[in-house]
């Protein structure tokens, strides 16, 4: 009896081993399984392992630098050189004093684009930009526009009526107090020996592109912006342009800021070479000379 005891025991036991063993095969397949249907983490690309360069810039060169952008990012290796790495580009636009404020209280741009020299001076003197990067890349003309389905007709010369082709409108152009195409506007008009009569019929615009939309929508009679922008603008007209002596030059410079990423200076060499200098000459920029020490060596 007892020996039946023990074998009907040793069978319980056999059975319950067998199906645990069957259990355990059941969950490991089911393992594999999902292991098997589970992709692998993608390895990060190399543009998305480097961070975007941020550039921030004058909003007259919206529309060229949003395509050297692109042309950076996509553009192929020269012959001899190995493929360069995928980086991105994006792009801040305002007025020059606002962006060079938003420098100063710590924002992480890597490229500033200012549209005059006393900017980048600010900033420059308070040791926010990196020195030795510095170029004044680019210059511009300084032009009076009307909108394009307006009659009024006006030649700049020392003393012209601008009252009377106001006709009680207002002339547009940025703040002469912080935005440089109305610094140049003032210097302008000043020469002329016209501005304490046009003074009190200034729209202060925010940056030159809102200046030109004033006009465009027929919200101002007359607009004072550069060259490039009324060329950008269909639904104006360019009445005359300034003459170079009665303003200050008009020059963008570019420049690294201190916390510029190591990419940044590759975007920097690529804004000053034969690629850029062919969008921005499209756009209606005139590409400055560049200094020898420096292009030589890009």
């Amino acid at each position: 009896m007892r020996a039946r005891s023990t074998l009907w025991s040793l069978v319980v036991w056999a059975v319950a081993m067998i199906c645990a063993a069957g259990t355990l095969l059941g969950a490991v397949t089911g393992v594999a399984r999902a292991a098997a249907a589970t992709p692998l983490p993608k390895a990060a690309t190399a543009a998305e392992a480097t961070p975007a360069i941020l550039v921030f810039a004058a909003a007259s060169l919206a529309g060229p630098l949003d395509e050297i952008a692109r042309a950076f990012a996509t553009r192929e290796a020269q012959p001899g050189e190995s493929a360069p790495p995928r980086i991105g580009v994006r792009t801040s636009f305002a007025a020059s004093s606002v962006l060079a404020k938003q420098i100063e209280a710590g924002a992480p741009a890597d490229v500033f684009l200012s549209a005059d020299i006393e900017w980048m001076d600010y900033l420059d003197q308070r040791h926010l930009m990196r020195p030795g990067t510095r170029e004044d890349l680019l210059g511009n003309a300084l032009v009076l526009i009307a909108p394009a389905g307006s009659a009024v007709q006006l030649s700049l010369a020392p003393g012209v009526d601008f009252t009377a082709a106001l006709a009680g409108g207002r002339l547009a152009t940025g703040d002469p107090d912080s935005v440089p195409v109305g610094r140049y506007a003032q210097q302008a008009l000043t020469r002329l020996g016209v501005w304490k009569a046009i003074e009190p019929h200034l729209v202060r615009a925010e940056n030159v592109r809102a200046a030109l939309e004033y006009v465009a929508r027929g919200e101002a009679t007359l607009g004072i912006v550069y060259r490039t922008d009324a060329l950008a603008e269909k639904r104006v007209r360019l009445l005359d342009v300034f003459p170079a002596s009665t303003h200050a030059p008009i020059v963008y410079p570019v420049e690294l800021t201190a916390r510029a990423s190591a990419q940044a200076a590759t975007f920097e060499a690529f804004l000053e070479g034969e690629a850029a200098r062919q969008i921005f000459v499209r756009y209606g920029f005139e590409r400055l000379p560049l200094r020898t020490s420096r292009s030589g060596s890009r």
